[in-house]
């Protein structure tokens, strides 16, 4: 008697999901970004205030107002999952409608998606629906080939988000993303141009960029307008447990006054709760007015001083983990080709200045 040998029978899953060839018919379930096993991560509130909330919604010491409200924008806001699905789509609430006139709406109140695995993630496609609407359902990926992929969302920058979900097909399997490398995340503090402004959609904001090259959770508080070293929001970031690295970035909504009353107190009381934490403070760039004018290069290069020799002040009384970058390395010697307006990064100058901070943040945080 011959005997016949069978193929091992295909997950049950597998063979639904072979079921139909057309990924635009296939029926999706919907998920939320904080149920396991996606990962939500850049809100370090979230488990607390249940909100899409960069800072606490009721914090110990009361916000300036601006800042208040700036936390409501979900820069830096990201969740990750991987899965076999042949769809992906995404059905958003925004909080309110775009009013920027500097900056692309992809960039402004936008979500776009990476995928592929850690330091090797390609961009895949961006939200892109009417400027006046707040809300919508778009299709972000569709494929007939059934393969694990990791993906990975990034929420708008300068938006607030009333409600995301996540379509997947119905028979698709969903898995944890790989783990990040640096198990503690990265703080980052600063202005419109930690934010994001004026990226044209929201992967290429720096914060995010050096979110997928360390493969690592970076927190963005950057508050446009409105980083202005305050107390009571230095007393608010030092409430975030064991961070990696900690980067102070405020020189450029400072005035002379408010940077030097204010931004000894604002290292001190981080210090107070991280003495030991790698913290990097970075100088403004350099502006497009700074090449036509000397004065404002001069003024330009009287805070920078301000700030080494803060830094070198801490450092001979015995702080060997605080660190100063000169922010005019930053965008290079064209870097007013790196703006949208004189102040505010395009991508490239997003990627110039990644070029700069990965390898130097690499250093302090992983020696």
């Amino acid at each position: 008697m011959t005997s016949t040998k069978r193929s091992p029978a295909k997950p049950r899953a597998a063979r639904r999901l072979q079921a139909s060839t057309d990924p635009a018919k296939v029926p999706v379930v919907w998920h939320r970004p904080d149920r396991v096993p996606l990962r939500l991560s850049g809100f370090a509130w979230y488990a607390q205030d249940r909100m899409y909330r960069r800072l606490p919604l009721k914090p110990a010491d009361p916000l300036p107002k601006a800042v208040d409200d700036l936390a409501n924008n979900t820069a830096g806001g990201q969740v990750s999952f991987t899965t076999n699905s042949r769809i992906l789509k995404l059905d958003v609430e925004l909080t309110g409608t775009d009013t920027m006139d500097h900056m692309a709406p992809t960039g402004s109140r936008g979500f776009d998606v990476y995928v592929g695995p850690p330091r090797q993630q390609r961009f895949l496609a961006v939200t892109r629906f009417a400027v006046k609407d707040q809300a919508c359902e778009v299709i972000l990926f569709q494929n007939t080939q059934i393969r694990w992929r990791i993906f990975t969302i990034n929420f708008p920058l300068y938006q607030g988000v009333r409600k995301l979900r996540i379509g997947l097909e119905a028979a698709a399997l969903i898995k944890a993303p790989p783990p990040f490398a640096i198990r503690q995340p990265i703080v980052i503090y600063g202005t419109s141009i930690t934010q994001g402004g004026c990226a044209a959609r929201p992967g290429m904001a720096f914060a995010n960029i050096l979110s997928r090259r360390l493969n690592a959770e970076v927190i963005n508080l950057g508050f446009s307008g409105s980083g202005q070293a305050e107390p009571e929001v230095a007393r608010t970031i030092a409430t975030i447990p064991d961070p990696a690295l900690l980067v102070v970035d405020c020189d450029a909504n400072c005035s002379d006054n408010i940077l030097e009353n204010r931004l000894p107190e604002f290292i001190n009381i981080l210090r107070a709760a991280h003495p030991k934490t790698p913290l990097l403070l970075i100088s403004r760039i350099r502006f497009a007015r700074d090449w036509a004018d000397s004065e404002n290069e001069r003024l330009r290069k009287k805070r920078m001083n301000f700030q080494r020799h803060l830094v070198e002040r801490r450092q001979k009384q015995g702080d060997r983990h605080i660190h100063f970058l000169d922010g005019r390395s930053l965008l290079g010697e064209d870097g007013d080709e790196c703006t949208v307006d004189g102040v505010h990064a395009t991508d490239l100058g997003f990627f110039r200045m990644v070029e700069v901070l990965e390898p130097l943040i690499r250093r302090l945080v992983l020696r």
